[in-house]
């Protein structure tokens, strides 16, 4: 994984301020290049092993650095910056008319614009992002994949139109102001967290939503979406079996399309359908080609030292049993998490790295320099089916039917029928007696945001997901921004370790697969992700595949015991200080120095409130 950064002015001579943006990608990796023509500059980093192959052409015009380049047509007018990793080339060279396999992804992007201009995303495969200058036209052309695997950020000012694969690449351009966005600040302070698929900490900085384009001239910015997964075909299976014969096919393609290079791999396994099927997976693929099995990477404590082994512990190492894979327990640590929370919480990278921090040291000492996640698996290629299911059968009528898949999964008919019917009308009052049939206190919103902000400032207003229909919900799911969130995050922190996260479940031709099922092949009587049971059936233990629930107390535990021993130290730190720190007076400081008490935690863990608060104050 690399980085982009580039300007466009928008006025004469306001072209310069590429360096200091390169400079602030230093993460990304020594080898950089840059190329500037009036009005624009490009520029780009790499790790010298990670580079996507010589350019078709060297620009003559252009300082280079390591082994880093920028891709240009001369005889086209078209230079490109590009962070790309591209699937199913044999295809895509075929379409293009390409008899050389070694071609760079770069080249095959630029060749894509060539034959399809505007339209290429939409013959393109991957993850990545880039932005491409198309001399004749006057105009720069940026698109990001469907998922957004790679993050691009951007500004549009009355003098520059300034883009990066970093939100920090992006405030170092000239003129573009650091002023935080207020209504993100609220919004991220009084909720769990932020969602959203456009806004960042400051109000210059946006991000290019997953499966849009954006095309910037001197005078004007549009942005376009390509990836309509709505659009995606039905499917109807011959059988279950051919199905799951389909499913498992493009699975593993997917799998060996996100190991094509030279790097040392890693695999997350929880024990888990999602992270277990990609271990095994990858291991087969790598034995395959003769390349070194991947390293495994659990969130789980290190047994010993009063850990026991758990279920937990039981289920991951029987995927390392079964494939013969280096397992190493990554469990948290208070030092980790105050190495988390001591960065600025306004960058991403912060408040999704809590559980990765640990994994990502272990896997840089080893020399990985990929992991691959299961993350957002089931959401969609692995959805249980039931999310929305039920209240279709409410709505539809069909009552006879939802009493008898409740029965069949141990639940009330009477009891869960009327919970799914106030879940329709209001969400927070159904999540709320559900709480109270699991014996649990009622939840209150823990705020710690200062009451004179709050009383100030209206948050960013949020779009509620509500499960209605399967196929519904899992287009929600896809599109409200918790995907990109995190995949932004891991981005952002694995950068300065030369980690890059490749996410096999959330490939384009996977997800229209199963966007294209009926709901059946997930739920089927207590099952749920029914299909991909089927499919891996044959390749997992049975206690992993066919469980009806995995839950984690372990790991949960193990965090909670962290949190409670950093909490003091925070509170000690924060007692020290001569001043308080410069975003204090978004804080309740007196509410959270409070809160930063171990024995208090305990009684109350509300993780979120306090590390929300925690890592925006940038202490």
């Amino acid at each position: 994984m690399g980085a982009i950064c580039g300007i466009l002015g928008r006025r004469p001579a306001k072209t310069g301020g590429v360096d200091a943006m390169l400079e602030s990608l230093s993460d990304y990796g020594a080898a950089g290049a840059e190329w500037s023509e009036d009005p624009v500059s490009l520029a780009q980093r790499c790790r010298p092993e990670a580079g996507s192959g010589a350019a078709s052409e060297k620009p003559a015009s252009a300082r280079q650095l390591g082994q880093a380049r920028l891709h240009r047509r001369r005889e086209a007018g078209l230079v490109l910056a590009a962070d790309a990793r591209l699937d199913d080339r044999e295809a895509l060279c075929a379409a293009l008319g390409c008899r050389d396999p070694g071609l760079a992804d770069g080249d095959l992007i630029l060749r894509a614009y060539l034959r399809w201009g505007r339209g290429c995303p939409n013959h393109l495969l991957g993850d990545y992002a880039f932005a491409v200058w198309d001399m004749r036209e006057r105009t720069l052309f940026c698109a990001r994949d469907h998922i957004g695997a790679r993050p691009f950020y951007y500004a549009w000012t009355a003098e520059r139109f300034v883009f990066a694969s970093a939100v920090q690449a992006v405030l170092a351009a000239p003129g573009v102001s650091g002023q935080l966005d207020e209504a993100v600040v609220a919004a991220y302070l009084t909720r769990i967290g932020l969602v959203t698929t456009t806004h960042t900490f400051f109000k210059a900085v946006r991000k290019l939503p997953p499966g849009h384009a954006l095309t910037a001239t001197a005078n004007r910015l549009r942005i376009e979406r390509f990836w309509r997964p709505e659009n995606a075909p039905l499917v109807r299976p011959a059988s279950d079996a051919a199905c799951a014969e389909q499913f498992l096919e493009l699975y593993a393609r997917s799998v060996r399309d996100r190991l094509r290079g030279p790097e040392r791999v890693g695999v997350h396994v929880s024990g888990g359908l999602d992270s277990s099927s990609i271990a095994v997976l990858a291991a087969r693929e790598l034995r395959r080609e003769g390349r070194a099995a991947p390293l495994a990477f659990s969130w789980l404590p290190t047994l010993g030292d009063g850990v026991d082994n758990t279920q937990e512990h039981a289920l991951v190492e029987a995927v390392c049993r079964r494939e013969g894979l280096r397992l190493f327990h990554c469990g948290p640590s208070a030092d980790d998490l105050l190495a988390v929370l001591r960065r600025d919480g306004a960058l991403p990278g912060v408040h999704s790295s809590f559980d990765e921090e640990a994994v990502q040291r272990c896997a840089e000492g080893l020399g990985v320099r990929v992991l691959l996640s299961g993350w957002g698996g089931d959401d969609c290629a692995s959805f249980n089916g039931f999310e929305g299911y039920y209240e279709q059968l409410l709505l539809t009528g069909r009552w006879l039917k939802l009493a008898a898949v409740l029965r069949s999964r141990g639940k009330g008919p009477l009891k869960h029928s009327a919970y799914v019917a106030l879940r329709l009308v209001h969400p927070s009052l159904a999540r709320e007696m559900r709480r109270w049939w699991r014996g649990k206190a009622p939840s209150r919103r823990m705020w710690l945001v200062s009451p004179a902000f709050a009383g100030r400032v209206k948050p960013l207003a949020e779009t509620p997901v509500r499960e209605i229909w399967p196929r519904r919900t899992q287009l929600l799911m896809l599109q409200r921004g918790h995907l990109s969130e995190r995949i932004e995050g891991w981005a952002a922190s694995g950068a300065g370790r030369g980690i890059e996260y490749r996410y096999p479940l959330l490939d384009r031709r996977l997800l229209e697969f199963a966007l294209g099922l009926p709901t059946e092949q997930f739920r089927r009587g207590k099952w749920g992700r029914f299909v991909m049971r089927k499919a891996l059936s044959s390749l997992l233990p049975a206690e992993i595949c066919w469980s009806v629930n995995k839950s984690d107390p372990v790991r949960v535990d193990a965090m909670d015991d962290a949190v409670a021993e950093m909490l003091p130290i925070v509170r000690r730190e924060l007692a020290a200080r001569a001043a308080p720190p410069a975003r204090a007076g978004y804080i309740d400081m007196p509410r959270l120095v409070e809160s930063l008490d171990a024995e208090r935690y305990r009684a109350n863990p509300k993780l979120s409130p306090i590390i929300n608060a925690l890592q925006f104050l940038d202490f």
